[in-house]
């Protein structure tokens, strides 16, 4: 990876260097454009065809299901937020009393409130594993933590594959491991990790993957990534529209109202997901997200970050 190439695919001037993408991505140029092209479109809808809300949607879930290896392109929605993703996935959860819910210290709000509303409702409790205090071995520490916090009790681990704010890396696979043994779900958000570290669904196997598509998927503000795994087949979605119903890319045929979902995640699609202005720019995104691979863009950073992150420790910095 040519760190010129890459530059060159961003509008960001030479005497700035930004490190932020964990809170909010810059556009590539070719989303700038997408948009704008977009946007313009608005202004002639009569130019607009009725496929333009179906078909790039099914594209984008594809490049999607690509980037976390799945052949299950329609087990994707899109969704506005992450904290919708997991509104709707705690929506489709009953708890029984003296169940608990695994959750991180720390957590990002998003993955907290809906947890909290859900055991409150059925007299359930939140079970927060602490991050040990310890700066020696403390991401193996803290994943050997998680793993003891599961017992017969846990009905679901909700959690980021790294910790949102230390970075600590959790190992997924142990956890659905130990989740399976216990029959608990497990929840992923993955918006610190996916598009910039490896993950695998056909590994993981996680029961839902929310995920903000505007950090290392580099969208736009306001959108988002669901997988949604077996257990949500047959599901309540949030809302009612007309775009998640059976047969309701037939336009002349909406007001012969449809019982049936669409299969799979379709179900849980948000209202006006078809959005052509942000699905174009998404698709954009994803295109040289696929093109760079996770795993190139992993392998990069740690070449770009290693004599950074040894100079910060012998300043006495903890990483």
């Amino acid at each position: 990876m040519n760190a010129l190439q890459q530059k060159q695919l961003f509008d960001i001037p030479d005497d700035i260097c930004y490190l932020n993408t964990a809170s909010l991505s810059p556009s590539f140029k070719a989303v700038e454009t997408a948009g704008i092209e977009a946007v313009l479109e608005k202004s002639r809808p009569y130019l607009i065809p009725p496929s333009d809300f179906f078909e790039p949607v099914i594209e984008l879930k594809k490049r999607f299901a690509q980037i976390i290896e799945t052949n299950e392109y329609e087990r994707i929605t899109t969704i506005p937020s992450v904290s919708y993703g997991i509104a709707t996935v705690a929506n489709n959860i009953k708890l029984n009393p003296g169940d608990n819910v695994v959750l991180m210290q720390e957590q990002f709000p998003s993955n907290y409130y809906s947890w909290k509303k859900l055991a409150d409702k059925y007299h359930s409790h939140l079970k927060i594993v602490e991050a040990p205090e310890t700066k020696t071995n403390r991401g193996k520490l803290w994943n050997e933590a998680i793993l003891n916090a599961i017992d017969d009790s846990t009905a679901v681990v909700a959690m980021g594959h790294i910790h949102w704010s230390s970075g600590v890396l959790f190992d997924l696979k142990a956890i659905r491991a130990k989740t399976r043994q216990h029959n608990a779900l497990l929840i992923i958000d993955g918006s610190q990790s996916i598009g910039a570290l490896p993950f695998s669904v056909k590994d993981i196997q996680p029961d839902a993957l929310i995920c903000a598509g505007y950090k290392w998927l580099f969208g736009p503000y306001g959108c988002g990534y669901a997988y949604y795994g077996p257990y949500f087949d047959n599901g309540e979605p949030l809302e009612e529209n007309w775009t998640n119903r059976l047969d309701s890319h037939k336009l002349a045929d909406l007001t012969q109202y449809q019982s049936e979902y669409k299969p799979l995640a379709n179900r849980y699609a948000v209202g006006e997901s078809g959005s052509f202005i942000y699905v174009k720019m998404q698709l954009e995104a994803l295109k040289q997200v696929i093109l760079w691979t996770p795993q190139a863009v992993q392998d990069y950073c740690k070449d770009i970050s290693t004599k950074a992150v040894a100079d910060l420790r012998a300043l006495g910095c903890y990483i």
